[in-house]
């Protein structure tokens, strides 16, 4: 099974609304731009800004993440823990960086090894909304991407789960459940609402 985090496992993307939100502001790059960018990578984003800026932004970010609470969706630990329990194996596939997973492993250490892999931004070549990141996670975990249930929420995440040619569960949190629909197999809104057993059996894995 694969993960990502933001949204998904982790209640992060309304912290990171407030400060790319002020950054697309102060840059006049739209109102949406909050929005647009979800599911990048920090690489992609900062392709956005002037070049000369560029750093400063990727400081203040950093800065910014230091200090964000991380906080875990009811159910993930549950979850996890039922996936190692029955012997399956996990990735979480995200476009954070390796300095931000730290980050999230400090303040959240029961993280750092619920999964089996963790594919970060740092371990692909072509980011979200490319299936290139769930391609390398199944990979990882040694299953077949068709094999693979996939966990996301944004628009950029869903489109590269949907390519990637696994089984989408799309989660509704960052966005309407219309628009998630409209890339999932199946809807939910968090782990906490997910029988393993009867996902496994509905999916005849």
């Amino acid at each position: 099974m694969l993960f990502d985090l933001d949204g998904v496992l982790v209640d992060s993307e309304g912290e990171y609304s407030v400060f790319w939100g002020s950054m697309g502001d102060k840059y006049g790059l739209g109102a949406d731009f909050k929005d647009r960018i979800k599911g990048e990578t920090l690489t992609e984003i900062l392709k956005q800004f002037p070049e000369g800026d560029r750093e400063a932004i990727q400081n203040a970010l950093y800065d910014f993440e230091a200090n964000m609470d991380y906080i875990v969706y009811p159910g993930v630990t549950e979850f996890f823990d039922r996936l190692r329990e029955a012997g399956i194996p996990s990735a979480i596939v995200t476009s954070s960086d390796n300095a931000k997973m730290e980050k999230l492993f400090k303040r959240r250490p029961e993280m750092r090894n619920a999964a089996t892999k963790v594919i970060t931004a740092d371990m692909v070549t072509k980011s979200k909304p490319d299936p290139q990141p769930y391609l390398i996670g199944a990979e990882a975990i040694g299953v077949p991407i068709e094999d693979c249930f996939v966990f996301e929420d944004s628009v950029h995440g869903l489109k590269s789960a949907k390519a990637s040619g696994g089984t989408v569960v799309g989660i509704v949190s960052t966005n309407p459940g219309e628009v998630v629909a409209s890339y999932a197999d199946i809807l939910a809104t968090g782990l906490s609402e997910i029988d393993l057993q009867t996902l496994l059996e509905k999916n005849k894995l």
